[in-house]
């Protein structure tokens, strides 16, 4: 009998409602309405799309990916964007924006992995940017960058698992076979239903050290090798040892991320040329402009986006009078140029998602790797092993070849040939089907013996291959030999420095700071370099110009005052401060360059001091000697003009805070050995100071040496009569 709709007395009561135009609604309690309904899509999300797996990468980043391998784009050339995305719809149908987005996060040119998998032409945007938007796809080109080979060297060798496509008209892999823990080395966050998921990005070569070290159950600090995270866009990590013990430990912390600076006292501004990785260059400055606004940073007078081809670049230009140290210490408390980062390895591991500390995510990764060897390993020792196979089979044929071509000439029908030699031979069919593929050129003994010798070495490969499967030991050490291999290819430096404390920052690693030191290097043509201590230690092989030769090689406070004495008697001065910093493998910063010096204009003396203490002795070509207190040269001036005598050649000066010895020789040939405190202090810039050699004839004075004590008690010392 066919039940009637309820009426609309009956609502609210029964087995359902009566709505009008649609008839009966059961009733249902909302806990089985979210089962059935909201769980699929929550659990579809955590699973198939926000949370990374142990192979470092999300659904997204696999089907793109392997898309791109099999374009052939690992080793070829590249091609248009627009090409790569639409061969990934076949794998991932949300769309060409979300693949291209995809796609843009995962390049060099964007700038947000500290390993980028995609090499990029054209305009990819910047992470650090929020307006910098990327070119359309049609515009851009890319292909897989070189650390792709560490992932698709075993792709094709059953060492991970694949599944249909959503239309099941291929294949694709449900993880990579990945030869490294890339899950901790490139930044991943996500956000799922009820779950999130932000993994830091570390250092690859401290990221694989700590990696070898629990594979092989050494005992060791983990700060001692994994010194913390790395950013892609540098900056400083204000070091909380605590806190990045209970990272590594749980999963779960933060710790603070700072801007790198450097102040421009000449101009009266601030340049900010690395920022937190968490934050943007638009939305630090709309934060100082806010502030500005509520008077909470007077000292600003105004603030622009300065980036270009060099790289990122805020400039904060102060009033005079500012107090830059505490104006610093304003920015960092109001706007986002210092921030926290909020870490939650948050992993799915075997289809479940769990948060894991440093240790667990690498034995889950060591898991998985040795499963993928494992598998590699089987696959080599079939293939072996099916090789050797064949190879017996012809070793058969080699003891009567002209058996074998009789059986194939006199067999009438071609399905019988098959047939014919498995019976004369005893082989099986797998091996008759083989020796009747083998060429008629092919069909001699050299050949054959060259296919037979194969055997010995076969069973060798294959014996190895069977220990290796037998022994989680051989395991691990080809594991460990592989993560070896990777950090001699493609380590490099940190990027994000360590301070110790806030207070050390701002007095120390800022790279225009007063107190910060570094490493001076100037040569004889005038280059100078300006090296920091840890860019040192990392390479300390000087790169020069042919037949240049360093003079000075010294570590100095970070504001030292450079004095470049030229021929045309004048004096430049720069803060070294103002230099740029530069590596041992450059030529670094070309003074006459930089002074912009005349076409015939050379350097005749480089002098750096920071008190300005002592005197500087001047010789001259005419046999007069000049002694002028260093502090005649403090001036706020960046050049002076007449910064010495100049109606005589100079041959030399000296910087001295005692009296010291000195060798004159003329071109004569005549010496004399003077004491610097016989020479009395001018007053003056321009002075000629007292003549302290008697010239004869065309002869003028050629060099000037100083002596040391031992040297120069050889000589016999002039008098003060006879400089009079």
């Amino acid at each position: 009998m066919k039940k009637k709709p309820l009426s609309k007395k009956s609502v609210g009561s029964g087995d359902g409602y009566y709505i009008k135009s649609a008839g009966v609604v059961l009733k249902e309690p909302i806990t089985k309405t979210l089962e059935k309904n909201y769980m699929p899509y929550a659990m579809s999300v955590i699973l198939s799309r926000a949370l990374p797996q142990i192979d470092g990468f999300k659904p997204s980043h696999r089907k793109l990916l392997y898309t791109m391998f099999n374009m052939g784009l690992l080793k070829g050339k590249l091609t248009k964007s627009a090409n790569i995305v639409g061969a990934t719809m076949k794998l991932n149908p949300h769309g060409d924006a979300a693949i291209y987005e995809t796609m843009v996060r995962l390049s060099r040119g964007y700038e947000a992995l500290l390993y980028p998998y995609v090499e990029s032409k054209g305009n990819f945007g910047k992470f650090y940017s929020r307006d910098m938007a990327y070119a359309a796809s049609r515009y851009t080109e890319a292909k897989l960058s070189p650390i792709c080979e560490e992932i698709f060297d075993e792709i094709e060798k059953d060492a991970v698992d694949f599944v249909p496509n959503y239309d099941n008209t291929t294949k694709e892999p449900v993880l990579f076979p990945i030869k490294f823990p890339s899950i901790l080395i490139n930044s991943n966050v996500g956000i799922a239903v009820s779950m999130a998921s932000s993994i830091c990005p570390f250092n690859l070569e401290e990221v694989l050290k700590t990696t070898i070290k629990i594979i092989k159950k050494e005992k060791f600090s983990f700060l001692s090798v994994l010194k913390g995270p790395d950013f892609p866009g540098g900056g400083f990590i204000v070091r909380d040892n605590e806190a990045l013990k209970k990272i590594f430990k749980t999963g779960r912390g933060s710790f603070k991320i700072r801007s790198r600076y450097e102040v421009d006292k000449e101009n009266g501004c601030i340049d900010i040329t690395q920022i937190p990785y968490t934050t943007t260059v638009e939305a630090i400055i709309d934060k100082i402009i806010l502030m500005v606004k509520s008077n909470k940073l007077k000292e600003i007078s105004d603030v622009r986006d300065e980036t270009d081809l060099n790289g990122l670049k805020i400039t904060i230009d102060y009033k005079r009078g500012t107090n830059v140290k505490n104006l610093i210490a304003k920015l960092f408390k109001y706007t986002p140029l210092e921030d926290s980062y909020s870490c939650n390895f948050n992993i799915l591991c075997d289809g479940v998602p769990k948060v894991m500390g440093i240790k667990e995510i690498i034995l889950n990764w060591q898991q998985f790797r040795q499963s993928c060897v494992k598998r590699r390993t089987k696959f080599e020792l079939l293939r072996k092993e099916k090789k050797l196979h064949l190879v017996l089979g012809l070793n058969k044929i080699l003891l009567d070849l002209d058996k074998a071509i009789k059986i194939i000439r006199s067999t009438e029908k071609d399905e019988d040939v098959v047939l014919n030699l498995i019976k004369g031979f005893e082989i099986d069919e797998l091996q008759a089907e083989y020796v009747c593929g083998i060429r008629l050129r092919n069909l001699n003994k050299e050949y054959i013996l060259n296919r037979v010798k194969e055997k010995d070495a076969l069973k060798a490969e294959i014996k190895d291959l069977k220990n290796i499967l037998g022994s989680e030991e051989k395991i691990n050490e080809i594991i460990c030999d592989e993560l070896k291999e990777i950090i001699k290819k493609y380590k490099k430096p940190r990027k994000t420095l360590f301070l110790d404390s806030v207070e050390e920052f701002e007095d120390v690693t800022n790279e225009k700071n007063l107190n910060s030191s570094v490493n001076l290097f100037i040569t004889k043509e005038g280059y100078l370099k300006k090296i920091t201590n840890l860019s040192l230690r990392q390479n300390s092989e000087q790169k020069l110009k042919e037949k240049d030769e360093i003079v000075i090689s010294t570590e100095v406070e970070g504001d030292v005052d450079i004095l470049v004495f030229s021929n045309e008697c004048k004096m430049n001065k720069v803060n070294l401060s103002c230099l740029k910093e530069t590596k041992a493998s450059s030529f670094g910063e070309f003074l006459p360059a930089y002074f912009k010096f005349g076409e015939k204009e050379k350097i005749v003396k480089i002098i750096y001091t920071k008190s300005y203490e002592g005197f500087l002795l001047f010789f001259y070509e005419n046999g007069y000697a000049a002694k002028l207190p260093l502090k005649l040269f403090k001036t706020n001036r960046k050049k002076l003009l007449n910064a010495f005598y100049k109606k005589s050649n100079l041959v030399e000066i000296f910087h001295e805070t005692k009296e010291k010895d000195y060798m004159l020789k003329t071109s004569g040939r005549k010496t004399l050995v003077l004491n610097s405190g016989l020479v009395k202090e001018s007053s003056k810039k321009e002075s000629k100071g007292i003549k302290v050699l008697k010239l004869t004839g065309k002869s003028y004075l050629k060099n000037v040496l100083k002596l040391e004590k031992k040297e120069a008690e050889k000589y016999e010392q002039i008098s003060l009569e006879d400089l009079v």
